[in-house]
């Protein structure tokens, strides 16, 4: 799954993306899927736009809050680090 790196660096671009475009919310492409597997899933990144009306396929980011929003399960989860444990 995600780490830490990948998240912020998702984080970033989009607040990027957010500031060249100037829009109340922009729709686009996942640019991440080919390096990132667990973006595969995700067609578009919806940046500041609302949860009620994203795209299910979709991994939403809020500029508010500064966080990547994912649906699963029937419901929208932030995006959380995974941590490996490991056991010898």
């Amino acid at each position: 799954m995600a780490n830490e790196e990948e998240i912020k660096r998702i984080k970033e671009w989009c607040d990027q993306k957010k500031k060249e475009k100037k829009k109340v919310y922009i729709v686009e492409r996942n640019p991440f899927a080919d390096e990132m597997s667990w973006t595969r899933r995700f067609v578009f990144i919806e940046i500041d736009r609302s949860r009620e009306i994203a795209a299910k396929t979709s991994l939403v980011y809020d500029s508010l809050t500064k966080e990547l929003w994912q649906y699963i399960n029937g419901q929208w989860m932030r995006v959380e680090p995974s941590f490996d444990i490991k056991i010898e």
